[in-house]
């Protein structure tokens, strides 16, 4: 099999920008062969402008709201943002599965090569059957009335089992809650037991009100449980912060993803990062930073994680929460916000971090030896600083 060799400005190997001496070689497939100096790369080698770097690992997705892009306002608010969702999601299957398509394609071009992706149904597995992007399929279990829990587990498992029977031989699935706020205690006895040796994710602390919720009782869901009309005089305030409050139940779970984390003060990182450590599990830091500025214009606190050495990876949410599905446009906002960051911590966030939160670390994230990561070119990009024109294009 031929073989391709690439010599650009800098090669980002999935955790450190190397110079411009340095030769990428990669069979046809796209699997990586080595790295080496240029003087020892031979004939035949590609020179081009920019940054070489792995294929980026989307961390958080809902790629069945697809359809719903640009259809609610930006700045709703969480809880009013949540209630559109649940009551406007709902169109005819053929245009949801071409708006489905059409993301997926949006999401290749802009270099994603992995997706960890929520499911609320399976409309998603027509397309992941043609395994272009390598799936991790977060299958959702919500219902915050306990009366309704055994209804709602059972719908989840269902949906489990036909992912499962589809054998998306890229992807991987396990059953995982929606968020604290929407899970009952009766829900969560149901689905702990499938968390074990998974990856488990959680809309974590996305607006001030979760917070509220279970430290006082107080605070903006109780106008959401009421405009969904449930009645939710069964909640008792635990007096602890969310995170607080429902991490003890993910302790079985082999890798931990929290998302979005806009609310998460430092002292909840502390703890989170205690607990995870006293379980033995992996933890991870969802930032999707867009989508936080899409529904309640704030940011995430980037560097209370970074004070604590978290474990960082990116998302771009929804299209019904973003302007795009794009992982590039996700880190210039970062770097917008977090202008002191380096490039090379932010690349490594999408690209290794995110393969190993997702569990795809012998395959992606980084080029090595043997791995398939996708190759990517950044171009325009100036003194290692992200600007309005960088762009990406797929080389591999």
């Amino acid at each position: 099999m031929a073989l391709r060799k690439w010599l650009a400005d800098q090669l980002f190997t999935g955790s450190k920008l190397l110079g411009d001496q340095q030769v990428l070689i990669a069979d046809e497939s796209g699997t990586i062969v080595e790295i080496v100096p240029y003087p020892d790369a031979g004939d035949n080698v590609e020179s081009l402008n920019g940054i070489l770097c792995p294929g980026f690992v989307n961390c958080h997705c809902h790629l069945e709201l697809s359809h719903m892009r640009g259809l609610i306002p930006a700045h709703t608010g969480l809880v009013d943002f949540v209630f559109k969702v649940v009551t406007q999601r709902h169109f005819p299957d053929g245009e949801i599965l071409e708006a489905i398509g059409k993301a997926e394609d949006e999401m290749i071009a802009s270099g994603i090569v992995a997706v960890g992706d929520i499911c609320n149904n399976v409309l998603t597995i027509g397309q992941k059957t043609q395994q272009r992007i390598r799936y991790y399929n977060f299958i959702e279990a919500s219902g915050w009335l306990p009366t309704v829990a055994d209804t709602r587990f059972h719908r989840a498992l269902d949906n489990l089992k036909a992912f499962t029977r589809a054998n998306l031989q890229l992807s991987r699935s396990s059953i995982v809650p929606h968020a604290p706020y929407s899970v009952s205690d009766a829900l969560w006895h149901a689905i702990t037991p499938y968390f074990a040796s998974k990856t488990v994710t959680i809309h974590n602390q996305e607006t001030s009100g979760e917070n509220a919720f279970f430290q006082e009782g107080t605070g903006d869901f109780l106008r959401m449980y009421n405009l969904m009309k449930i009645d939710n005089s069964f909640h008792k305030p635990t007096g602890k912060t969310s995170l607080q409050s429902y991490l003890p139940k993910l302790r079985d779970a082999a890798t931990l993803l929290l998302v979005h984390n806009t609310f998460t003060s430092e002292a909840d990182v502390v703890f989170a990062m205690d607990h995870a450590r006293s379980q033995q599990q992996d933890l991870y830091w969802c930032l999707c930073i867009n989508a936080n500025k899409y529904i309640e214009e704030k940011i995430p606190p980037v560097d209370a994680l970074r004070s604590q050495g978290a474990q960082v990876v990116v998302g771009t949410d929804s299209l019904a929460s973003n302007w795009s599905l794009s992982m590039l446009d996700e880190l210039k906002s970062l770097q917008t916000s977090f202008p002191h960051i380096p490039l090379e911590e932010m690349l490594g966030w999408a690209t290794e971090n995110g393969a190993r939160a997702l569990g795809m670390s012998d395959v992606l994230g980084s080029f090595e030896t043997g791995k398939r990561p996708g190759i990517l070119q950044i171009t325009n990009v100036d003194r290692n600083e992200l600007t309005t024109t960088t762009a990406v294009k797929r080389m591999l």
